[in-house]
Parts: C-alpha cells; structure tokens; sequence
C-alpha cells in the first residue's frame, strides 16, 4: 500500500517521513524521496517469541514524501500531485504545534486554516481534471461512443459536486463509473488520515487552536484522524526498548505516535494483517477486509493460490490462551477452510497447495 505524505510549508511534514520510514531527509532538498515504514504490531513479537524463528517480518506500507504544497505556488502543486497519483490514500499533515522561528504557512496560521486551504487545493486540482476532460469530449470531431456519452454524462455530474465544494468521495459512484474515471487518479476520492502536529504541552493537554473546528471538519468528510508531537516522537526513537516503555507509560499511553499512525492507516484504508509462523519466520502479511482464504495465499505468493487446496487456520487469540498449535488442534480450534472462506485480523494461516 502507498501513502502520499502532503502538507502546506513548515508543517512538519518531512520529519513524519523520516519518523516513519527512518530516512533522514534534507527538508530544504529539492529531492523528495519514498521509504518503506514497518507496521508494529505487538502481536508479531508475542509470536516471535513463541517460536522463536530465524526470521521476524513486520508488514509494511509505503509512504512518499512531497514538496511542500503551496496554494501560491502552480508549478509546486503540479508537482505534489503528480507524485500521489498512484497513492492508495493521502496522509494529510497540519501544523498545531508553535515555534517562533518557523513561520506558518501563508493564511495558515492555524490548523483549521491549513486544512481549509489544502481541502481548497484538493477540491480546485479535481474540477481543473475534470473540466479539461468535459472539453475535450464535447469539442471531439468526431462522434462519442457509448463509453464516451456516459463518461461525459457522469463527469458533468461530478463536476457540479466539486464546484459546490464537496468532496467526490460523498458521490455514490457504482463499480462501472469508478471504472470509467479510473484513470484520472480524482484527489477527492481517495482515502485521507489528518495528521496534527503538535508540541509537547499541547500534546500533553490534548488540545489546540481550532481543534473543534478541525474535528468537525474530520467527522464531515470521514477523514481519519490521529494527534503526534513529531519533537517527542524524535525523542522516543532514540531510546532503548525498555526505557521507550517507561517514558510512554510516564505519559500514559500504550504506543506511540508511529505505531498508532499505522493502526489508523489500516483502519481507514480497510486492511487487515493475517500471520504465518514456523521456526524459519513469523511474519505478518496485510490484506484488504473481506479477502478470501485463495486471496491471503496469493499475497504470500502467486503459486500457492494457484495450486491452493485447504488452508489450516488458527485464532491468534486461541493460540495465545493455549500455548501451543498441538493444544489448539486437541481443542478442535483449528480450521481447515477452502478457497472462499474469508480471512480475519489476526488469522493464522497454513496454506495446502499443490503445483
């Protein structure tokens, strides 16, 4: 899954990059980059321990970092969502936390003015696809097919929504429109988590400038959303495993910002992590929501879904409570399912195939 990491200037856009991937990066640097960030996920190292394999793999997602998108700037936002056009989702950053010598976004001062202006710049790159695509149908010397008449039917549809400031992903579209508007990679429908970047105190109150308004905003447009100080965060990585324990539970919370940052991404995006384990490796695997059993064995590889006869399942929760696949297997607990069985969070999977 790729995620397109975007934010207004000085928001502190980049140091999530680099918090979630590990790649330092130059904010100032023309260069913008992609990186691969782990999704922690405590189960997986429960299971490491039980047994004990060669080899640990965490799922990943991939995130890429963009210029700075300035409403001033034409040329800048080209680029910007140039680079997310083939993004799953768009993590969209905004600047709560105060420093007087980083400026705020031009007519950013607050959060809720950075959200506005991005929703804005969103909302204008759309309608701009779009109505360039009405014009050229409808200036065609020649005469439209059917695929083309209803493209143009459902694109002037849209193009009202847009142009009453609302986003396409509150438009109903069915399985044959996605598909005749596939191509044009529409901003406004892809799935968004909004990111406040805090300081410390407010992080510490939970609160800032405009939160009630940025919420409200959020629960509107079903925008997912997550608080992160990207300061502490710094601060959190640097530290050991057992003292990264105790700082978080000085604060009171179980994770931190990056690892809740993933578990928000699966959310939204409707993922699902699934488990295969042995002495070689545990390694977790990601999947889309309602995926079969053949579907989790094509993820792990093509082969095994092509040659898939049974997969033998077990709950990670029954294996937990019990200790052992022996003691799951005597309880009756695992599974023997076959191609169309749908795979859960947290499904343990063995996969029969024969090539």
């Amino acid at each position: 899954m790729k995620i397109g990491i975007i934010g207004l200037p000085q928001v502190g856009k980049t140091t999530i990059f680099s918090l979630l991937t590990g790649i330092e990066v130059d904010p100032y640097s023309p260069i913008h980059q992609k990186g691969v960030a782990k999704v922690y996920d405590k189960r997986v190292d429960i299971l490491s321990k039980m047994y004990n394999p060669k080899k640990t793999t965490y799922a990943t997602l991939e995130f890429y970092d963009t210029p700075s998108l300035d409403p001033s700037d034409k040329k800048s936002r080209t680029q910007v969502f140039n680079m997310v056009q083939n993004a799953d989702a768009l993590l969209l950053v905004l600047r709560a936390f105060k420093n007087d010598s980083v400026p705020y976004p031009e007519n950013g001062e607050t959060a809720f003015k950075q959200l506005k202006l991005a929703l804005d710049e969103f909302i204008f790159r759309d309608l701009e696809i779009i109505t360039n695509r009405i014009e050229r149908l409808e200036n065609a010397k020649r005469k439209l097919d059917n695929r083309e008449e209803n493209e143009l039917k459902l694109l002037k549809e849209l193009a009202k929504v847009l142009e009453n400031e609302e986003f396409l992903s509150k438009y109903e579209l069915t399985d044959d429109q996605k598909k005749l508007i596939s191509s044009y990679s529409l901003v406004t429908l892809r799935p968004i988590i909004i990111a406040l970047n805090l300081d410390e105190e407010q992080f510490s109150s939970n609160s800032y400038e405009t939160k009630e308004e940025v919420l409200e905003l959020v629960k509107e447009y079903n925008f997912a959303y997550i608080e992160l100080c990207g300061l502490m965060e710094k601060e959190i990585q640097e530290l050991d495993e057992e003292e990264r324990a105790e700082f978080l539970k000085d604060l009171g919370i179980e994770q931190t910002g990056i690892e809740r940052l993933s578990k928000v991404v699966y959310d939204q995006l409707g993922l699902i992590s699934f488990f295969t384990v042995g002495p070689d490796e545990v390694r977790a695997w990601t999947l889309k929501k309602g995926s079969t059993a053949v579907e989790a064995a094509g993820a792990i590889h093509s082969d095994l879904a092509r040659g898939f006869i049974k997969a033998e399942v077990i709950k990670y929760k029954d294996l937990i409570e019990l200790g052992s696949e022996k003691e799951v297997k005597e309880k009756g607990l695992m599974k023997l399912v076959g191609k169309e069985h749908i795979i859960e969070d947290g499904d343990i999977i063995t996969i029969r195939f024969n090539v």
